[in-house]
């Protein structure tokens, strides 16, 4: 499918799928997004601690890249597991703008390694963050009471509902450790009825720009 790096409305670019008129991010905010979904909602619940995330769908590496600069400033120790079935070329990372977007020139290189790394293997990006990719279908995920954090930021259900479904909420529930958090821009009631049917305890929390709410689940014990 056709691919093309655009901007978004708070100036950090993303790729866009032309065929399924379809954003990795949001049109109205890139790093806005990540921000508010995946940092304020997600991350900032923890302080000073080791911390093991898996995000469903890696995509360009924003997600990534925000936690291991935010994740300094919390005293965090990470690692970070990113999921993604169809991993973003070399060249359209290079088009991407998110390190003079966050003011982080300091860090270029650790973005750098972030995509560079190899896949299947875990790599220190940092002193207190680790990366370790996987390039496989989020289907074929089988981890068990490993993580604390999820990301759940794959493409939304109007191009692909069989990724927000409760047989991959069932994955997700069994992948967190008990009171683990999973997060996602995703506010469809179907949505939160299918995390809801596996197990999560699901808030609906304000949105990002340009949408009105987001889901935030819990594993509770």
């Amino acid at each position: 499918m056709k691919r093309k790096i655009i901007t978004t409305g708070d100036g950090s670019k993303t790729i866009q799928i032309e065929d399924w008129n379809e954003q990795y991010h949001s049109v109205h905010g890139a790093v806005q997004e990540a921000y508010h979904v995946f940092i304020k909602n997600g991350l900032s619940l923890y302080q000073n601690r080791e911390l093991a995330i898996l995000e469903i769908g890696f995509g360009t590496g924003l997600n990534a890249f925000i936690t291991l600069l935010e994740g300094q400033k919390q005293g965090l120790e990470i690692m970070y597991q990113g999921v993604e079935a169809y991993p973003v070329s070399p060249e359209e990372v290079t088009e991407l703008n998110y390190v003079a977007q966050l003011k982080a020139q300091d860090f270029e290189n650790e973005l750098l390694l972030m995509h560079n790394s190899p896949w299947e293997e875990a790599c220190d990006i940092t002193d207190n963050f680790t990366l370790l990719k996987q390039q496989k279908d989020f289907k074929d995920i089988g981890d068990s009471n490993a993580f604390d954090l999820i990301y759940f930021d794959a493409f939304g259900a109007r191009v692909q509902p069989e990724l927000w479904t409760e047989e991959i909420f069932t994955k997700m529930f069994q992948a967190l450790k008990p009171e683990g958090v999973l997060v996602t821009y995703a506010a469809k009631g179907s949505v939160r009825r299918a995390m809801q049917a596996v197990g999560f305890i699901v808030e609906r929390l304000p949105g990002p720009p340009g949408k009105r709410e987001m889901l935030r689940g819990q594993k509770k014990q």
